[in-house]
C-alpha cells in the first residue's frame, strides 16, 4: 500500500503575500504547506483522506489519474473546499466518487454542494458525480479496502481518524479517547498532526503530539497538520526522536 502525504500543513499556515513570517517565506520546498490531505492506492484503487482548498494543486503535484474514494475526517472547510474539483475524474475515469462520511459532515457536504445533488432533470451539466455514504465507528469497506474509522476530539468536535492496515492517519486532534488509542496501537506508521510549539485550544501541540507517539510507539511517526508557528522544517526535525518526522508535501512511503 503507497501512501502519499498531499499536504501536511493548516490555513494558519499557507504562504500568503498577506503573511510576512520567514517560515511561509522559506525557499526550502518542505516548508511549502498546503492544507493537510493524503492519499492511499491499493490493488489499482485510489482513495484520499479529505479534499481541502488545495486538493486541485494537490492532485496535478501528485500526479494523481484517478480517485475512486474521498473518506472525511470532519466537515470544516479546510477539509472540504476542494470537493468540486473531483469532477475532473468523474470525466476522466467516467464513474462517480464515493464520499464518506458521517451524517454530519455528510449533511454540510450536501448543503454546501447542493448542485451537485440535485434530481437528474435540475442538474447542470458538469456538476461533480457525487456518491455519499455514511459511517460511523464500525469498520467498513472501500473499493476492497478495509478501513477502521476511530473517534478523535477536535476540541469539542468529534472527529475521525482513520486506521487502514498499519497506517493510522489523524487530523485535527486534540484529544484521543482510550478505545480509539487501543485502535491505534501497533501501528506501523502513524500520521498525526502537530500544529505548533505553544498549546493550542483545539488541536495538538508538538510536545502533547510527541507523548502520543511515545505512548503508542509506532514503528515511524510523521507530523501533519503543521502551521508556520512551528518553524522551519529543518530545524525542528533536528530537535525530534529518531523514529519521528515533520511531514512535508509530496512525502510517500509504502506499509
Amino acid at each position: 500500500m503507497k501512501i502519499t502525504l498531499l499536504g501536511t500543513g493548516t490555513s494558519m499556515g499557507v504562504p500568503m503575500i498577506a503573511c510576512d513570517c520567514e517560515v511561509c517565506h522559506s525557499s526550502d520546498v518542505h516548508d511549502k504547506r498546503t492544507r493537510s490531505s493524503v492519499k492511499i492506492e491499493k490493488n489499482g484503487k485510489v482513495i484520499a483522506i479529505d479534499a481541502g482548498p488545495d486538493f486541485r494543486q494537490q492532485m496535478i503535484a501528485s500526479q494523481t489519474r484517478r480517485m475512486n474514494a474521498i473518506l472525511f475526517t470532519h466537515e470544516h472547510k479546510d477539509h472540504t473546499a476542494g470537493l468540486d474539483d473531483v469532477r475532473a475524474f468523474n470525466w476522466i475515469n467516467q464513474e462517480p466518487c464515493y464520499l464518506y462520511g458521517e451524517n454530519r459532515t455528510l449533511e454540510a457536504l450536501r448543503t454546501e454542494y447542493s448542485y451537485a445533488f440535485k434530481s437528474e432533470g435540475e442538474r447542470y451539466p458538469g456538476v461533480p458525480e457525487l456518491l455519499l455514504n455514511e459511517i460511523g465507528l464500525e469498520p467498513f469497506e472501500v473499493q476492497g479496502i478495509e478501513v477502521e474509522p476511530f473517534r478523535v476530539f477536535h476540541h469539542k468536535l468529534p472527529v475521525l481518524g482513520f486506521r487502514i492496515g498499519d497506517f493510522s492517519y489523524v487530523t485535527d486532534g486534540s484529544f484521543i479517547p482510550e478505545e480509539s488509542m487501543k485502535l491505534l496501537r501497533n501501528s506501523k506508521v502513524l500520521v498525526i498532526n502537530a500544529l505548533r510549539i505553544e498549546p493550542h485550544a483545539s488541536h495538538f501541540n508538538l510536545d502533547q503530539a510527541l507523548e502520543v507517539i511515545d505512548e503508542l510507539k509506532p514503528e515511524k511517526a510523521f507530523l501533519t497538520h503543521i502551521s508556520h508557528h512551528m518553524g522551519f522544517h529543518a530545524e525542528i526535525s533536528k530537535q525530534l526522536p529518531e523514529n519521528v518526522f515533520l511531514g512535508y508535501d509530496g512525502l510517500e512511503f509504502e506499509t
